[in-house]
């Protein structure tokens, strides 16, 4: 049986649950969502709670049991809370602003690289106090699509290796590579 399947979701005050056959639906203060559930995978109400059941024992079905558990659970807190991922801009002359619902940035290419936001996603862009580098603040009511939106951000100007400029998550782990070495300095001459 599956650990996290078994877990039962709590549904929060103000939280809407629908579930009608395979699909079900997820209103709350932040907007809704919906998600179709596979057939081997049954929720129930009960007691201000979602219950997640599988029909059958077979493989195919454990694995969905965590799954579906697991992205239901992530509906009902995006709808509540939201979700957010942040970005970290370092480098000399990157900048980063926030024109209408787009975001714009400008990290070292000739021109300014302009992205659209994927629906239901805002943009934040305000100074760290304590670094002065400009942190990116993506946020939204569904993980998936915040993450993703993030991810792309991201692969426009990855971290560099050897300085760190560049767009990076926010207490990122970074491995920076040493620099060539002087000679008389451990290298060979």
């Amino acid at each position: 049986m599956s650990r996290v399947g078994k877990r039962p979701i709590p549904i929060p005050k103000g939280v809407e649950v629908k579930i009608e056959s395979n699909r079900i639906t997820v209103k709350g203060p932040k907007g809704e969502l919906s998600h179709q559930l596979p057939d081997v995978v049954r929720v129930r109400q009960e007691d201000g709670q979602l219950r997640v059941e599988r029909v059958n024992d077979e493989r195919f079905a454990r694995a969905q049991h965590g799954l579906q558990r697991t992205l239901i659970a992530n509906m009902v807190r995006g709808v509540s809370e939201g979700f957010e991922k942040t970005l970290v801009l370092v480098g000399v002359g990157y900048r980063a602003q926030v024109e209408g619902k787009e975001l714009v940035l400008q990290v070292g290419y000739s021109r300014p690289v302009r992205i659209q936001p994927h629906p239901g996603i805002h943009f934040e862009v305000e100074q760290d106090p304590q670094t002065r580098n400009l942190l990116i603040r993506v946020r939204g009511i569904d993980k998936q699509v915040v993450g993703q939106q993030a991810a792309d951000i991201r692969a426009i100007r990855p971290p560099d290796a050897y300085k760190g400029k560049g767009l990076r998550y926010l207490n990122e782990p970074l491995r920076l590579k040493p620099g060539k070495q002087q000679a008389g300095k451990g290298g060979k001459k």
